[in-house]
């Protein structure tokens, strides 16, 4: 799949790893209609495309992302309801396609994230940071609050660590970010964070591609829901479902043969 984007960088390595790189730099890489659209577009492609394994979701420069873009905030105070309206639905509309895309995406948070730049790294799966970056929910300041984006952040930090950064809008560290579950693990070296990366890599792209796609969704379909008889017996269809496919069959020979599953790749 090849894209062109404006503030995109998109490519496919040769192992299946497809890479999305926020490319504004020079404005912290923050979040205006056209990279709201980009992004809803590369990862609706990339999640189609049978040769991508995995995403990483990456930035350009100092910052991750600092959020909403001063320009396009400033047209927002002057817009109407509706034209604010249809803004948010397509910032919703784009943080939801990264967080429900049926393949694996990883943050590699190498700078500051603010505001949206935090509902993008809690919809991704994973995420690895720097241990200097910067993190803050600042909306309040402005009179706003962090709307289209609390289902993603309060499923990643849990409603009472919101509780704190919604209300203070303070900005708090990657050890912070580390300790409340936004990021999964943080290095002291940017490079660091590339190797931790680079583990996970490793490990998914040992998986069966369409047990990792089924385990994602299973995350979605479990989470939050009481234990119910429903919900048993949703867990028990799927499981019996994936059994008798192709990959199940494959993974399991392979274990038993002790050989590598054709979907690992020398």
């Amino acid at each position: 799949a090849t894209m062109t984007f404006t503030t995109l960088l998109t490519e496919i390595d040769p192992r299946g790893v497809g890479i999305v790189t926020l490319n504004r730099p020079e404005v912290h890489n923050a979040f205006n209609e056209t990279m709201i659209a980009e992004l809803n577009e590369a990862f609706s492609t990339f999640g189609a495309d049978s040769a991508v394994r995995l995403i990483v979701l990456e930035a350009e420069g100092k910052s991750f992302c600092a959020g909403a873009d001063l320009n396009w905030m400033k047209r927002a105070a002057a817009a109407s309801e509706a034209e604010n309206h249809a803004d948010a639905t397509n910032l919703a509309k784009m943080l939801r396609t990264v967080y429900e895309c049926p393949k694996p995406v990883i943050a590699r948070v190498q700078g500051n994230a603010f505001g949206g730049g935090v509902g993008l790294i809690s919809a991704c799966d994973i995420a690895f940071g720097f241990h200097e970056a910067l993190f803050s929910l600042s909306e309040v300041k402005l009179g706003i609050t962090p709307s289209t984006i609390s289902p993603y952040v309060i499923n990643a930090i849990g409603p009472r660590n919101a509780s704190r950064f919604f209300l203070t809008a303070e900005r708090f560290p990657a050890s912070e970010a580390y300790r409340c579950g936004l990021l999964h693990d943080i290095s002291a070296r940017v490079e660091g964070v590339d190797e931790l990366i680079a583990q996970r890599i490793e490990n998914i792209l040992g998986n069966g591609p369409q047990a990792v796609a089924e385990a994602k969704a299973l995350i979605r379909a479990v989470a939050h829901q009481p234990i119910t008889d429903a919900v048993v017996k949703d867990t028990v269809d799927r499981i019996t479902r994936i059994r008798a496919g192709a990959e199940a069959k494959e993974g399991m020979s392979a274990f038993l043969e002790k050989r590598k599953a054709s979907w690992v790749r020398e």
